[in-house]
């Protein structure tokens, strides 16, 4: 499964922040709060200056999967620049400040600026990777090597460890992964029992290679 979050591809360079600046307002908000419901239809790009933001889908029942996550130079919502209803939900992690542009707004720049279309032509073939990564994976690995590989791409090395970048509580790896906290408890508590993961500080510290298997 594709790394959820942004790579530094997907940011917006400094001289395209600073162009596409006129064509848009700032807006705060709050941790937790939404800014775009699944099936709005609005047409709004939002670029993020600072906070971070998660992408995600869900049911009628209140499950969720976390698509993506953006933070400051990262954009969502080029989606609806073909007139359909938003695809997914949006919400703050933490609050965040964000340049929202307007529908028109955006294409009006879009036809002065190729540079952003090329970009925004990657982004989205970088999304469409990361989506089929994500389905693969949810269809042919099992909860474990999910959370295996997960925890391997959102880690780091510091010193001989390697520890995650971001906090993430159970409900937030299950939700990244497709599958019940109470699956993911079970895999962390053997993990740890076996001496393979740690807590640092709030973030989890693999502190040895996870087998590929258990």
């Amino acid at each position: 499964m594709g790394s959820l979050d942004q790579d530094a591809g997907e940011r917006l360079p400094e001289p395209l922040l600073d162009a596409i600046a006129p064509y848009g307002v700032v807006r705060s908000f709050p941790a937790q709060a939404i800014l775009i419901n699944e099936g709005d239809a609005t047409d709004s790009l939002y670029i993020v200056l600072s906070g971070r933001v998660k992408v995600y889908a869900s049911s009628e029942d209140g499950r969720e999967l976390v698509l993506s996550e953006y933070g400051p130079g990262g954009y969502f919502g080029e989606l609806s620049l073909d007139g359909e209803r938003r695809s997914a939900s949006i919400k703050a992690i933490e609050a965040c400040t964000c340049r929202v542009v307007q529908g028109a707004e955006l294409r009006r720049f879009l036809e002065s600026h190729a540079d952003f279309a090329m970009h925004l032509n990657r982004k989205l073939i970088r999304m469409v990777r990361r989506l089929t990564e994500q389905l693969s994976s949810i269809a042919l690995q099992d909860v474990y090597g999910r959370v295996v590989r997960l925890l391997n791409e959102l880690s780091e090395p510091v010193g001989e460890e390697r520890v995650l970048r971001h906090k993430l509580t159970q409900q937030d790896i299950a939700d990244r992964i497709g599958c019940s906290r109470e699956m993911v408890n079970r895999v962390m508590k053997e993990l740890t029992a076996g001496g393979y993961v740690a807590q640092r500080d709030g973030r989890i510290a693999i502190l040895r290679k996870l087998p590929v298997a258990w």
